[in-house]
Parts: structure tokens; C-alpha cells; sequence
């Protein structure tokens, strides 16, 4: 079920308008999960990063071991192709992805050069800037590379995903602070995490159980730029129960403050509105 409306999917060679069916039931995709896709962002007439998230498609199907077949200059002309069905008030949703179609190997590894590709656009509102979360602790880790395709943005990491957001839901908070193999923090369920504290950023360190996201990255750059010192550090649950702040950071909603982690609470402080700003400032400086 779609999550947006507005629907357009690129399948096949040309444009279609609605949620189009792209699977069969034999599909390698639909039944040993070999599947990825990114998203990217259209909203107020950009699409920042756009050719940075098409890009990292390519190296997802690669990581997961299917072969990617749209270039990414290709790619990023589809999408802008698509999005001119929009109007610039209009916040779209870009999603490519890829999958296998046909398996080797008693049906199990994904046979090379055996790809689908689709492109779907949907209209999603940004989260408005008033929008808040809560975070708690999950039972549920990340997993590693010797486990899963930490290195990719793959469909068959999102069930672990789910079970985190699930379980915070049914504890009656918004997201999941999950930890890595070791124990330290390593995102949430659904987006990469910062805090800050004494007037200095950090983030969890990017040691391969999570994938560093570009939204990640573009605050850092930032912040830095601005005069925020960033530390990439190894972060333990205690170290965010004595921060001053902490937000989300993903392509959906760029940046996402966190009032409360369990029983500690948090304002909404002054450098999480900078983060927002500062990548909002720089989104439009790209129009």
C-alpha cells in the first residue's frame, strides 16, 4: 500500500500514472528479497542530493549483489523527466529501485544481469517544522556486514527495522534508539541520530552496521561550515540521556527533534533549529 498519492511509476521503458504492479509472483525479488531502492526529496522546487541518492541505488544493487542497469546521470533525467507532472508547492517522495528477477543456484542467488528497475513518485507533505518525536530503547540491534548488506539500502534490512518501530509504538513513543552489535548507539529505526551537548555535536560514528546517510552528511558539512564542531564518536544510551539535544536526521523529514528518549526530556534548542535551517538555506541555494 502506498504511502502518498499522486502516484507516477517509471516501469518498462515509459511513464505510468497510479501505484502500477511491477512484480510477478516468481520474481527473485518478491520471494528471496532481493530487492533496494533510495529515496530523494522534491519539495519548494528542489530535489537536493538528487544525483547523490541515484548514485548510491547503483551501489546498493551492486552491495546485494544484483546488477544495476540505469546509469545514474540517466537516472536523475528520469526523475526530473517525472517530476515535471508536479508543481513546485507540490512535496514529492522519489523512490528508484531495482530488483532481481530470475535466481541461480537452486533459485537462491540472484542471477546476473536478471534486474527490474522502477521509479516511483509520490506526493508526501514535509513534515511541518512544529514536528516532534520520542525515542526509546529496543531489544532489537543492528545488525553487521558478516550478517546482512549493512553496506546497502536493501529492502531486506527493513522487517528488523519494523520490529523496532513496533515495539517503541507499543510502548507509546515515536521512534526506536537502536544499538549495534557491541551495544553503543547506532540510529533509530527509521532515520541517523545526533545530540548535542555543551554546545558540541555528535553522532554515532559510521562503523558499518548503519549506513551513513547523505542527508547525515550534508549536516555535518553544514554545521562545520557554520562553525559547529562535529564529533563522529562511539555513543553509549547514557551519553543521550545527558544531552542538552537531540534530532533525527533522513531524507524524509531532513531534520526531526526529539523531545523525550524514555524518561529523559529535551527541548527543542537553538542548535537543531540551526541544523534545519542551515540545510534549508542550503537546499534553496541549489533552485
Amino acid at each position: 500500500m502506498a504511502f502518498g498519492k499522486n502516484i507516477r511509476t517509471f516501469f518498462e521503458g515509459k511513464w505510468h500514472e497510479g501505484d502500477v504492479a511491477v512484480m510477478r509472483a516468481a520474481d527473485h525479488g518478491i520471494w528471496q528479497g532481493s530487492s533496494v531502492f533510495d529515496g530523494a526529496r522534491q519539495f519548494d522546487g528542489v530535489a537536493p542530493d538528487l544525483e547523490l541518492h541515484c548514485a548510491r541505488v547503483n551501489r546498493s544493487a551492486e552491495a546485494l549483489m544484483i546488477t544495476p542497469t540505469v546509469g545514474t546521470e540517466e537516472m536523475v533525467g528520469l526523475a526530473l523527466e517525472g517530476l515535471k507532472a508536479y508543481g513546485p508547492g507540490q512535496a514529492v517522495y522519489i523512490r528508484p529501485m531495482y530488483w532481481a528477477l530470475d535466481g541461480s543456484d537452486l533459485g537462491v542467488a540472484p542471477k546476473e544481469g536478471s534486474t527490474g528497475f522502477a521509479l516511483c513518485l509520490e506526493e508526501v507533505p514535509m513534515p511541518s517544522a512544529e514536528a516532534t518525536t520520542t525515542l526509546t530503547r529496543t531489544r532489537f540491534r543492528r545488525p553487521v556486514l558478516e550478517d546482512n548488506v549493512c553496506n546497502a539500502k536493501a529492502g531486506c534490512l527493513y522487517p528488523n527495522n519494523a520490529r523496532m518501530l513496533v515495539e517503541a509504538k507499543s510502548k507509546g513513543f515515536g521512534n526506536a534508539l537502536a544499538a549495534d552489535a557491541m551495544g553503543n548507539v547506532a540510529e533509530t529505526a527509521t532515520a541517523n541520530v545526533f545530540m548535542a551537548k555543551d554546545g558540541v555535536v555528535f553522532t554515532p560514528i559510521a562503523n558499518g552496521t548503519f549506513l551513513s546517510g547523505i542527508t547525515r552528511a550534508r549536516h555535518i558539512a553544514n554545521l562545520r561550515a557554520d562553525g559547529v564542531d562535529v564529533v563522529e564518536a562511539v555513543l553509549t544510551f547514557d551519553d543521550f540521556h545527558a544531552a542538552d539535544e537531540v534530532f533525527l536526521s533522513g531524507n524524509f523529514s531532513k531534520v526531526m527533534p526529539v523531545t523525550a528518549f524514555d524518561d529523559t526530556s529535551y527541548q527543542v534548542g537553538p542548535i537543531t533549529r540551526q541544523a534545519r535551517s542551515l540545510y534549508m538555506d542550503w537546499a534553496h541555494s541549489a533552485r
